[in-house]
């Protein structure tokens, strides 16, 4: 069989490359010229550990292609997936699915012989169908079918989640379209690999379901770390008790500055919308998206209150700018929240991350020095902030840390670090659920 990606972002570009390791000829279309002939010539447009050379090996091998032309793209495919951004709408929350609707309605002219059309992207409930009806009005004659099939990939793993994933769900009413996604996965029923067939409604609310629930679960445990620093009790081991039960499992269980990325914010927001418009209500869901945006706004405070109750004239090192390690993804970050409140305090802010400084740069204020390494970001720093937990980091000594910096405080928003050892080099650390002042 052969596959067409409508969309060469995150989703589309993995997903295409996953399949054609699988074996599969896989077309990427994208409108962007530009982006398609860097993708040509083997130039990956973002960070994902693996993606390059699997871009590049199948590239090789003839199974994968990029290209602008979509018209001959659909009309050779089996399958045809949409991948194309679904982002918060401005004003009311809602996904914004215009770029789903364009392409389903200018993949409706070119279809030939059986078709199946699979929204990849992340949609709400009846998207499917509204896509089904676009297809059949654009092409009243085209032998077509609509599946849903979510992606469920997490960024810094992608390659591996969609080549061993815990689970496929595929939604669709048609006996053939069975057939046809069955054909697409069948490399991982040798892996035993449970694939869910359900309903297109199902399948749309499977995906925003998951992600809330997680959502959900990142804030519990940020707000029961709140509650251990009140308590004097400590969050990791709190985190570990939980998650021994089997029913509750250790998985984001990890306190830190509130949750960001492509995902988790518009998925959830999606959500609490889609409930509004059917007139009911997921109040759970509304409190975490309330709660998490205040969190984020609310650790340049805890910065602050570390530094004396003061940053005015002070260098603050931030180490790490993406929302997490193993991407260079700023969308909801962390750090767009507390860098901007930090410099309108009054601090200058030295800034390093491995991945994400250029895609940091136009969305961060001006003034922002942009270092070569940790090791530069916190020379002579007053106050260092740990923001995104890569391995890089981990791997400072303190002791280094306190030699290299002219202050003694240092923020730790992803506890990293063993507090013993902050302590015995000198440093005042302020961690997220275990005593405030070590």
């Amino acid at each position: 069989m052969k596959i067409t990606i409508i969309g060469t972002g995150y989703v589309g570009l993995v997903s295409g490359a996953c399949f054609s390791e699988f074996g599969f000829h896989v077309t990427c279309v994208d409108k962007d010229s530009s982006k398609v002939e860097r993708l040509k010539n083997g130039e990956i447009p973002i960070y994902e550990p693996g993606l390059d050379d699997l871009v590049a090996r199948n590239a090789a091998a003839g199974r994968l292609d990029f290209t602008l032309d979509l018209a001959s793209s659909v009309r050779d495919a089996d399958a045809v997936f949409i991948a194309v951004g679904t982002p918060a709408r401005r004003g009311d929350g809602h996904a914004d699915l215009s770029y789903v609707y364009a392409a389903a309605k200018e993949i409706a002219g070119h279809l030939t012989g059986y078709t199946v059309v699979v929204t990849k992207s992340t949609v709400p409930v009846g998207t499917g169908r509204k896509v089904a009806a676009i297809l059949h009005e654009t092409n009243p004659g085209a032998d077509v079918d609509v599946a849903s099939n979510p992606e469920f990939l997490r960024e810094g793993s992608a390659i591996s989640d969609f080549m061993r994933p815990d689970r496929v769900v595929v939604g669709t009413d048609s006996e053939r379209a069975h057939d046809v996604m069955r054909g697409l996965y069948r490399p991982l029923y040798l892996l035993e690999t449970p694939i869910l067939f359900t309903s297109l409604e199902t399948s749309e609310l499977i995906k925003y379901a998951a992600n809330a629930f997680l959502a959900v679960k990142i804030s519990y445990i940020n707000q029961m770390a709140d509650l251990c620093e009140k308590l004097g009790a400590d969050v990791h081991d709190v985190a570990k008790g939980m998650g021994l039960d089997k029913r509750i499992g250790s998985k984001f269980l990890h306190p830190g500055p509130g949750y960001g990325g492509s995902c988790f914010p518009k998925d959830t927001l999606a959500l609490v919308k889609t409930a509004e418009d059917c007139g009911g209500s997921i109040s759970i869901v509304e409190e975490v998206v309330r709660y998490n945006n205040g969190r984020k706004i609310s650790m340049s405070d805890r910065v602050i209150d570390a530094a004396g109750g003061t940053v005015e004239g002070k260098k603050v090192a931030i180490l790490g700018l993406a929302f997490k390690p193993e991407t260079d993804d700023m969308r909801d970050s962390p750090a767009l929240d507390i860098i901007p409140r930090l410099m309108a305090a009054g601090a200058g802010i030295s800034a390093y991350d491995p991945a994400a400084m250029e895609q940091a740069r136009p969305l961060l204020p001006e003034g922002v020095s942009y270092c070569t390494s940790a090791a530069e970001a916190v020379s002579s720093a007053d106050v260092t902030v740990i923001v995104t937990e890569w391995n890089e980091f981990r791997a400072m000594s303190p002791a280094d840390m306190a030699g290299a910096m002219r202050g003694n405080v240092l923020v730790d928003l992803r506890n990293i670090y063993d507090p013993a050892a902050v302590m015995k080099a000198g440093l005042n650390l302020s961690n997220i659920g275990r005593s405030q002042q070590v």
